[in-house]
């Protein structure tokens, strides 16, 4: 009995540690990507473009983008060169991060090169994939030309994701551990269904352990009862008058 108590106390003891090593798991110190990698580039009639944005980041951090103009013929009229960035809320809710006019109403001579540059800043609940959109209408002369592509950017990475699959990671660790022991103390495997029954016997034995505390104290006044009472008698006997007949 001792000894199942024993056990039960150490299991006990083991799933506190448990709960104490989950709340002391430290967070993800998630480290930002600061390449840039281009992810698009064109060229059209009479324009060139090109498009870098860093190539991953985190929410909360910022998303730089460079692109580049390049005019490659003559009478070239832009109307307008406006990109939006999109991203996903919670990974799921399509949002509109930027909306940047580049150019607008502006004619370009011939190899006309310029570069821009822009900052995106990530909200803290987005996550995932982001987009691009370029709108573009420009004019070489008389002859118009519209173009509207859109693609794939910054990969914005889930920080929360990671860090709750750490956790469950070293949760299933611990779990393993403790399973061990439970294996190597009662021979089963740890369910709340044994964890329950564990729990019943447990309360079980202590109430059984303070009954036989009262017990073993009525068995002893019993005892001294019972010995005073033989003493009494004996002396009562031994001091009983002989009758002579």
């Amino acid at each position: 009995m001792v000894k199942t108590l024993k056990k039960l106390k150490t299991l006990f003891m083991i799933s506190v540690t448990l709960v104490l090593t989950l709340a002391l798991i430290e967070s993800i110190t998630a480290q930002t990507s600061d390449e840039v990698q281009t992810f698009f580039s064109k060229d059209y009639p009479g324009i060139s473009i090109k498009f870098n944005a860093t190539r991953e980041t985190i929410p909360g951090e910022n998303i730089t983008i460079n692109m580049w103009i390049n005019c490659t013929a003559t009478g070239v009229k832009v109307n307008y060169l406006t990109f939006y960035i999109c991203g996903f809320r919670y990974g799921q809710e399509k949002i509109t991060l930027n909306f940047t006019s580049v150019i607008e109403n502006v004619p370009l001579d011939f190899n006309y090169t310029s570069q821009f540059n822009y900052t995106v800043p990530v909200p803290n609940d987005v996550w995932d994939a982001t987009y691009a959109e370029l709108h573009l209408e420009y004019a070489i002369i008389d002859s118009p030309f519209t173009y509207n592509p859109a693609f794939s950017i910054t990969i914005i990475r889930n920080v929360y994701m990671k860090e709750l699959e750490d956790k469950l990671k070293s949760l299933n660790y611990t779990y393993w551990q403790l399973n061990q022991t439970f294996w190597e103390s009662f021979q089963m495997n740890l369910t709340a269904e044994n964890l329950a029954l564990l729990n019943k016997t447990y309360w079980e034995l202590q109430g059984g352990q303070s009954e036989l505390g009262n017990t073993r104290i009525m068995v002893g006044v019993l005892a001294v009862t019972t010995v005073f009472f033989v003493a009494t008698t004996l002396y009562v006997v031994m001091r009983k008058p002989k009758q002579y007949w």
